[in-house]
């Protein structure tokens, strides 16, 4: 599964895309297989202050947890309750029903350091 082309990509594997003021943050396909199956979500509330570098959350596999970090400033404005409930979802559609958290933010240009979608997949030989 290739990157939606929005997608800004950190070289830890999240992916971020913006919408006004608002920022999705989840992990990318090939961070999802590398994990092989997640088992367990857990993210900050919503309502929790970021900070760029700041960890969002953690997933956890049958191979490793794993903390998920975050390329913007801004604060929680929605958690995914369904991939809490269901970790599944962040192997089976990590960029659709897999989403993690979403943030209100100001400044969406730290994202401009990030790798787009293609040259993140030519990176990761993404299929």
């Amino acid at each position: 599964m290739k990157s939606p082309e929005q997608c800004r990509v950190s070289e830890s594997h999240e992916w971020f895309v913006a919408q006004g003021g608002e920022v999705t943050v989840g992990i990318t396909q090939f961070a999802a297989n590398e994990l092989t199956d997640v088992t367990y979500v857990q993210t900050k509330p919503v309502g929790t202050v970021i900070g760029v570098g700041d960890v969002v959350g953690e997933v956890e596999s049958v191979k490793t947890t794993s903390e998920i970090y975050c390329a913007v400033s801004g604060t929680i404005a929605a958690v995914n309750d369904a991939a809490v409930k269901d970790p599944s979802l962040l192997n089976s559609d990590p960029y659709g029903k897999g989403w993690l958290v979403k943030l209100k933010v100001s400044d969406v240009s730290p994202l401009s350091t990030l790798m787009d979608a293609a040259t993140y997949d030519s990176k990761h030989a993404v299929h």
